[in-house]
């Protein structure tokens, strides 16, 4: 079975990222095919290359996508940073155009951890969109973490003025069949991106056991307005069709806490 070394888990804890090159190789020429298909059927053939197009949740509902949560390479990392129990939360599929500025994926300070796995379906350089990160920025109570914070909600003028491009970050640059882990806190960007930067992600969170973390899950979830006909799709979702046990054991609370379809 694939596991994180001690190593690469310290390194997260500090720096907020990993790189994992060539990690899931094997599969990305069918990962591509079912990409583009499920992006296909929801209607991306409309994407006039102007601005981001996103599908969310997207794995939920392709069969063969959805096997990647039962691969050991994606169980082993999501194991290594939540533990056994850890829970799936989400998945986008995107096609992004141009600049992404500087950013954190939740609320801060972060109420609940969360992960995204990201999966770069085209080459990305410095200079054609390559997911940037600044480490260290997801540690929040940290003055350093807290003073990226403060200046990049700015959101202009942060630095004196100095161009998102141009903050002191590290380059992730990626090859399909790549894989690039980070923290949700953590702040990234991407700059120089054409018009159809292909990404899919997925998102895990630890196993929430306790009233607080609960019902910061469940306020994520009304944040983002889910129902269960959006997260499972009509009749048996491709998410649930050819789930297995263990599968079912990382949906548990995704299944429980998703309200009814209105």
């Amino acid at each position: 079975m694939f596991k994180l070394t001690d190593a690469q888990i310290a390194f997260m804890d500090t720096f907020g990222y990993l790189s994992l090159p060539d990690l899931v190789a094997d599969r990305i020429e069918e990962i591509d095919k079912a990409f583009e298909a499920l992006m296909q059927e929801h209607g991306s053939q409309a994407h006039s290359g102007q601005e981001r197009y996103c599908m969310a949740p997207c794995l939920n509902h392709s069969v063969y996508l959805s096997s990647l949560l039962d691969d050991e390479r994606i169980h082993g990392i999501a194991s290594g940073l939540l533990g056994e129990d850890y829970q799936y939360w989400n998945s986008d599929g995107n096609y992004y155009v141009g600049d992404t500025p500087w950013h954190s994926d939740t609320s801060w300070p972060e109420p609940i951890r969360f992960y995204k796995i990201a999966i770069y379906l085209d080459p990305m350089t410095h200079d054609t969109g390559a997911l940037r990160v600044i480490p260290g920025s997801h540690r929040f109570g940290d003055n350093f973490a807290e003073d990226v914070h403060d200046q990049v909600s700015v959101m202009k003028g942060f630095w004196g003025g100095l161009d998102g491009a141009d903050v002191p970050s590290v380059v992730l640059e990626t090859d399909p069949g790549d894989i690039v882990v980070f923290n949700h806190s953590t702040k990234h960007s991407a700059w120089g991106g054409g018009a159809k930067r292909r990404m899919f992600t997925m998102v895990y969170t630890e196993h929430h056991g306790d009233v607080q973390s609960i019902q910061a899950f469940r306020e994520i979830i009304s944040q983002h307005g889910y129902t269960k006909a959006e997260v499972f799709g009509d009749g048996l979702a491709p998410l649930l069709e050819s789930a297995s046990t263990e599968r079912m054991k990382h949906l548990a609370q995704l299944i429980e806490y998703i309200p009814p379809s209105s």
